[in-house]
């Protein structure tokens, strides 16, 4: 339990695939292609994907507790042993989770983010099944009311996702991850009418994760002017795109139940996004070519639809005031190179000093157990 007494809820952790998480479940006829981990010449085990040109070095992506100067040093020699035990084995994650005062987690794949920007979409369709069914096994190591998992779905078609999604449902995952680009249309396209529907009978949140969309691809990073830096800047970017598509294309409206995460995109830009695109709406919309057809403006569709997952974003605990403090869900990244672990609740105590009691409980627990109606 954290000093806040109560248990923090990470709305935003992972597992990371071991080697044999796709090549075990997979269809058999992608059994020769499945994604699996290899040494490569600088002594670092990473994921290969077949069909895709970026490796993983899972060294880098599972380094929550190092020094960014451990961080560094990762680039040579990291074997997967190294890494966290209790990203690819659930027995050892209470342990993990005790340190950095947490109760419970939101599961997200790692290797799975990579894969929604692969070119194939059956095979990306066979490689997610295989990941849904590895999940399940991981998580059934765990007491009860530690982990809650997200399946994967590919984008496929829509047939296929709401098949996804009810055998997501089956296997007691909360919500769906979602890739950012779907192979047919674009998410407020009618045809997906069907699948929001299905998402909100079943109540199976929509998340979209950084890095999970081609705009935003982890290859992506390197492909910018300047300092590398800038890459990183720039990938929450994408996650704004497809949140506009939502909003503005009047999915939300069509389905005024449905819910929509924004994970580790970080939140203290919102006031100002959500400013913009009603400013963009309401003073250009007629020549952009949308027109003004929404009953309500952006930004009220964002406030009641849109949570949006962060870890040390300070600026979104300053202006929590601004925006609304229900949808806004804290999560620790574990056991990614981007956590706070194993130092969260002192970086907590820090950051929410500003916030009453209230928003505190519901920015770090509350939020995300009514969310997902967690059994924590």
């Amino acid at each position: 339990m954290s000093s806040l007494g109560f248990g923090l809820i990470s709305a935003d952790s992972h597992i990371v695939e071991p080697a044999d998480c796709y090549s075990k479940y997979i269809d058999p006829k992608y059994r020769d292609r499945a994604p699996t981990i290899e040494r490569d010449d600088k002594g670092n085990d990473i994921y290969v994907i077949p069909g895709m040109e970026s490796t993983i070095p899972l060294g880098l992506v599972a380094a929550a507790g190092l020094s960014a100067e451990e961080l560094a040093a990762r680039s040579q020699g990291c074997t997967f042993d190294q890494l966290h035990e209790s990203g690819h084995n659930a027995k050892f994650r209470v342990a993990d989770q005790e340190r950095d005062g947490v109760a419970a987690e939101i599961l997200y794949p790692s290797v799975g983010m990579a894969l929604c920007n692969h070119p194939e979409y059956a095979y990306k369709t066979a490689c997610m099944h295989a990941y849904n069914e590895w999940l399940a096994n991981y998580m059934s190591d765990a007491p009860d009311g530690r982990l809650f998992g997200l399946g994967q779905t590919s984008g496929e078609s829509v047939e296929q996702m709401i098949k996804d999604f009810e055998d997501s449902k089956k296997k007691g995952f909360v919500g769906m991850m979602m890739p950012g680009d779907p192979q047919q249309e674009d998410y407020d396209h009618p045809m997906y009418d069907p699948l929001w529907e299905c998402a909100v009978e079943l109540n199976m949140p929509l998340s979209f994760h950084i890095l999970t969309s081609s705009r935003g691809a982890i290859g992506s990073l390197n492909q910018v002017r300047g300092n590398k830096i800038n890459g990183f800047l720039g990938i929450i970017r994408s996650v704004q795109d497809v949140m506009g598509v939502f909003v503005l294309g009047g999915v939300f409206e069509r389905h005024p139940k449905l819910k929509f995460i924004a994970a580790e995109a970080d939140a203290g830009w919102l006031p100002h996004y959500a400013y913009r695109m009603d400013h963009a709406y309401e003073r250009h919309g007629v020549w952009l070519g949308g027109g003004k057809n929404l009953e309500k403006m952006p930004s009220e569709y964002i406030n009641d639809h849109v949570w949006l997952t962060f870890q040390d974003d300070w600026v979104a605990f300053r202006m929590a005031e601004m925006m609304n403090t229900k949808r806004l869900m804290w999560a620790n990244d574990f056991p990614h190179s981007d956590s706070t672990w194993p130092w969260s609740k002192e970086i907590l105590a820090e950051h929410t000093s500003g916030l009453t009691e209230d928003q505190k409980k519901d920015i770090l627990h509350d939020n995300v157990a009514t969310l997902y109606k967690l059994a924590v």
